[in-house]
């Protein structure tokens, strides 16, 4: 059974860093490509950055390009998303993705076969 669990969410000051993990589980998942969502209370669950299987592709959302890293660790199963410079505007519930049908440069949800329970980032003014 594939699985996916995110964690290092918390409450942060502006202007600070957090360092979300995505552990799975599974044989395959090294041969995904993996991305990290957002969702907002009242918003549509966003695209924040992708990853390739190898990890030397990645993409990012115009909105926190030049401030988050994605980046994997295929001998631990894990992804992260190392974020600096926070906004309140990033606050939200963070989910991590991966499957067989998505790239690093996939946006859309629907692409994505695997899910976490998503961890909670909250960003203080």
């Amino acid at each position: 059974q594939e699985q996916l669990v995110e964690s290092g969410g918390g409450l942060v000051q502006a202007a600070g860093s957090l360092r979300l993990s995505c552990a799975a589980s599974g044989r395959t998942f090294s041969r995904y490509a993996m991305g990290w969502f957002r969702q907002a209370p009242g918003k549509e669950r966003e695209f924040v950055a992708g990853i390739s299987w190898t990890g030397r592709n990645t993409y990012y959302s115009d909105s926190v390009k030049g401030r988050f890293t994605i980046s994997r660790d295929n001998a631990k199963n894990t992804v992260y998303l190392q974020m600096n410079s926070l906004k309140p505007e990033d606050t939200a519930v963070y989910y991590c993705a991966g499957g067989p049908r998505a790239l690093s440069s996939t946006t859309s949800t629907s692409l994505y076969d695997y899910w976490g329970q998503g961890t909670q980032v909250t960003v203080s003014s």
